[in-house]
């Protein structure tokens, strides 16, 4: 009977269905002092993102053979020393297509935070203010132009939610499909995007290096928004505060912050900062269909 470990929970009903597959389950955190040797014992590992599995937990996995298989229950496999696991026979999964729709979701809902002070005036509320004067100058979407950077599964579901509501979406992609732009929708560089885009939303991999710099946030728009429900790292967070405090950008709605749990208490104490902690993919949809996803592909590789 192969064994599988899962160590930042999944859903019930996956967990049902691998055992009904005739899988082991356990379902058991270690931590990243105790992972390695816990590996040792495993046919395969289900993670999300509180989890991460480097060379040092893989070497001493590899002690015994039996790992054969990493699992990341979400899209990006930054926390997994992918090409390292590969070159010593272990095979790395994800589940690229089940969360797309519920983080969009979230970076939308950023994006009318952004707009109507919805984080910050809800706050002021449970403190017994009522500063309707304050945050009487709110903007609308509609008509305005939404850069989505990382034209993806998320980015797509996105593009299509944005016109929905009336905005014009560019988007940016190594490798642009001319075939799917319409009058609303256009592929274009990412400078045509910082420079045109009311709202830039980043759906990238990690870079190695902010992709939005100090450089890059001097180039947007003044009043522009940033949103990021992709990678912490993606952001220079102390660049991002200087354009809040200078006001050259409007708002920031943020998800992933550069170091998790955040200690960045003056970005998300800002009162132009919409922000989550790293929750896009949390909904009970995204998580049924992640473990959905998570059977499947377990299930097939072992097959």
């Amino acid at each position: 009977m192969k064994r599988i470990l899962v160590t930042d929970g999944m859903d019930q009903g996956a967990v049902a269905a691998l055992k009904e597959a005739g899988f082991e389950v356990v379902e058991q955190f270690y931590a990243p002092e105790e992972l390695g040797k816990a590996l040792q014992e495993f046919d395969g590992v289900v993670v999300r993102s509180a989890t991460k599995v480097r060379k040092n937990h893989l070497d001493e996995a590899l002690s015994t053979g039996r790992l054969k298989l990493v699992v990341r229950g979400g899209v990006g496999v930054d926390n997994i020393d992918v090409a390292y696991a590969e070159e010593h026979g272990i095979a790395v999964r994800n589940t690229p297509n089940a969360s797309s729709n519920s983080v969009a979701e979230l970076a939308l809902a950023h994006m009318f935070s952004c707009c109507r002070f919805i984080s910050v005036a809800g706050q002021t509320m449970r403190e017994g203010k009522w500063e309707k004067k304050a945050y009487g100058k709110g903007i609308e979407l509609r008509g305005k132009t939404l850069g989505i950077v990382g034209y993806g599964r998320i980015g797509a579901c996105l593009a299509d939610m944005a016109q929905a509501l009336g905005m014009k979406v560019l988007a940016y992609r190594r490798h642009p499909q001319p075939e799917l732009e319409t009058e609303t929708f256009h592929f274009t560089t990412l400078d045509e995007i910082l420079e045109k885009a009311d709202f830039v939303s980043l759906h990238t991999p990690s870079v190695g290096k902010p992709l939005i710099d100090a450089q890059a946030i001097a180039k947007m728009k003044k009043g522009a928004v940033l949103i990021n429900t992709s990678r912490g790292a993606n952001v220079d967070e102390a660049a991002l505060l200087e354009a809040l405090e200078s006001g050259h950008l409007r708002a920031a709605g943020l998800d992933v912050w550069a170091e998790e749990p955040t200690k960045n208490e003056a970005l998300y104490r800002h009162e132009r900062v919409s922000c989550t902690p790293h929750i896009g993919a949390a909904t009970a949809e995204a998580q049924a269909r992640v473990g959905a996803e998570v059977v499947s592909v377990i299930k097939d590789f072992f097959a």
